[in-house]
């Protein structure tokens, strides 16, 4: 893994001087949550296969780490990823790889549409509550997988393989249907699935398929349709733009009382997040493939909910609630899929926001400064909206645990110091 070493550092921190608005124009890289599936479904053809607009994070890192262990071979050429993939796999997920990157659970439908055979550790990643992955198991199971968990490793067989049903998903899980789809591809006969998720990389990752050579319909509706076929072949892609890096682009903007263009994004991808920045105050110009934030001097309160997508991200809650807690009111928010996810309350408390939490809502009581102080990221986005706020607070902010940030996030500190940030990053503990 070439990047491995450009990426992972060790104990780090980052530095903000809050104050300075941020301006000038940032390009979005591709998506994390679909580089890393299109990873996984290059397991389903044997040969050469490549992704283009690549971000370099950790978590691409990690998960090039989980297709070496199963036997494919990764390397890197700038935003460039190529890997081979052999004719025979490992089929297996070992728990210090999956432990640190829930993603990796969705190697389950390709090793079982392979080789009828997937050992994967239980999932871990981000510490953001029960995240059960029962839908993934149901589906498969449809499907004719058996499964038994031993000594904290899924053991998950389908002796006479994979084969087509209807599945109906409780709940529209990107996960669950993710690893339904690179299951179905390779299955006997047709699998549709109902309640489907309808995320955009939920399309990116079917357009890759198709272009390996799946027959697929429906991807981006609640309706997915898959024609097994015999077999798939390697092929070249390029990964959608992140909504999740533009969207904290643009909080960035707005936070500081800034203008910020993102460029080579999808505005559309973030429809109900734009409509919420323009609720408190922000003006937004938008393109085909770019828009511009221009902050308020202070932003106005509102309220919203996480939902499945076209809703609100909830990769996107707490960035609205950083820019929320300087609002002139007061905003409630319900996060609908995570049930942990307001842990990172506590950091901002810590600078000086208003806020309430109880089960799966939050009440923020904008406040007209924070203070900068030593704060820890719990989690990619929560990282994120940490070093948003210490942005717009008053002083110095030192944030702590960072590779959080660096697993969602391609050289974050150089990007925001381009729009006029004033911040860096440094070991942990160095003089300053």
């Amino acid at each position: 893994m070439g990047r491995a070493k450009r990426t992972i550092r060790t104990m780090e921190e980052i530095i903000v001087t809050g104050g300075k608005p941020l301006n000038g124009s940032v390009a979005v890289l591709g998506a994390k949550n679909a580089v890393l599936k299109q990873m996984v479904a290059m397991l389903l053809a044997p040969g050469t296969h490549q992704l283009r607009n690549v971000p370099g994070i950790l978590d691409v890192v990690l998960m090039g780490r989980v297709l070496e262990h199963i036997g494919a071979t990764c390397s890197f050429d700038g935003h460039a990823l190529t890997v081979e993939v052999p004719d025979q796999l490992r089929p297996e997920a070992p728990l210090d790889l999956v432990r640190q990157m829930r993603a990796s659970i969705v190697v389950l439908g390709p090793l079982l549409a392979r080789g009828g055979v997937a050992m994967v550790a239980f999932p871990g990643g981000d510490d953001l509550g029960a995240r059960p992955i029962d839908m993934h198991i149901d589906g498969l199971r449809k499907m004719g997988a058996e499964f038994e968990l031993e000594h904290g490793v899924l053991m998950a067989r389908a002796p006479r393989g994979l084969v087509g049903t209807e599945i109906g998903l409780e709940f529209p899980s990107v996960g669950a249907t993710e690893n339904v789809l690179l299951g179905a591809v390779l299955a006997t006969g047709e699998t549709t699935v109902h309640n489907a998720a309808r995320e955009p990389e939920i399309e990116d990752l079917a357009a890759f398929l198709t272009k390996m050579g799946a027959r697929i319909q429906g991807a981006g509706t609640s309706v997915i349709t898959v024609e097994g076929v015999d077999t798939l072949q390697p092929t070249t892609h390029e990964v959608l733009a992140d909504r999740l890096e533009a969207g904290t682009y643009a909080v960035a903007g707005a936070i500081t009382g800034g203008e910020v263009r993102i460029e080579r994004c999808v505005p559309d991808h973030l429809r109900m997040e734009l409509r919420k920045l323009t609720d408190v105050g922000c003006t937004i110009g938008r393109g085909d493939d770019w828009f511009t934030v221009a902050g308020p001097e202070r932003p106005l309160p509102v309220d919203f909910a996480t939902l499945p997508f076209p809703g609100f991200h909830t990769d996107m809650q707490p960035q609205m609630v950083a820019l929320l807690s300087v609002a002139s009111g007061t905003s409630v928010i319900t996060e609908n899929i995570y049930d942990a996810r307001f842990r990172y309350a506590g950091e901002l408390m810590r600078m000086g926001a208003d806020i309430t939490t109880e089960w799966q809502h939050a009440v923020i009581r904008g406040v007209e400064k924070l203070s900068g102080c030593p704060v820890i990221a719990p989690d990619i986005r929560a990282g994120a909206s940490l070093v948003l706020a210490a942005l717009r607070a008053e002083g110095q902010t030192v944030v702590g645990d960072i590779h959080h940030i660096d697993r969602g996030y391609e050289d974050f500190v150089g990007r925001l110091q381009s729009l006029g940030g004033d911040l860096e990053r440094r070991p942990a503990g160095a003089a300053q």
